[in-house]
């Protein structure tokens, strides 16, 4: 599959996307150990999206639907 930029000059939806989960991996090694003390945080995936969100949000992005959802996630249609 061959991606194209969002808009011109930009880089592929995928780098913007890796980039995005490096910087909330890094903070979150950072996260648990200054405010978990070193302890496994077992709620990860969501303080991972909700950095996420924030850190595309900054940068101007948003994710939204372009078509309507026709079944749930996970779910045959």
């Amino acid at each position: 599959m061959t991606e194209k930029p969002l808009t011109a000059g930009e880089p592929p939806l995928t780098e913007i996307l890796l980039d995005a989960l490096k910087r909330a991996a890094a903070a979150h090694g950072i996260h648990e150990a200054k405010e978990l003390g070193g302890v496994y945080d077992k709620d990860w995936p969501e303080w991972y999206a909700a950095h996420m969100t924030r850190t595309l949000a900054d940068a101007g992005y948003e994710l939204r639907r372009t078509a309507p959802q026709s079944a749930k996630p996970g779910t045959k249609s």
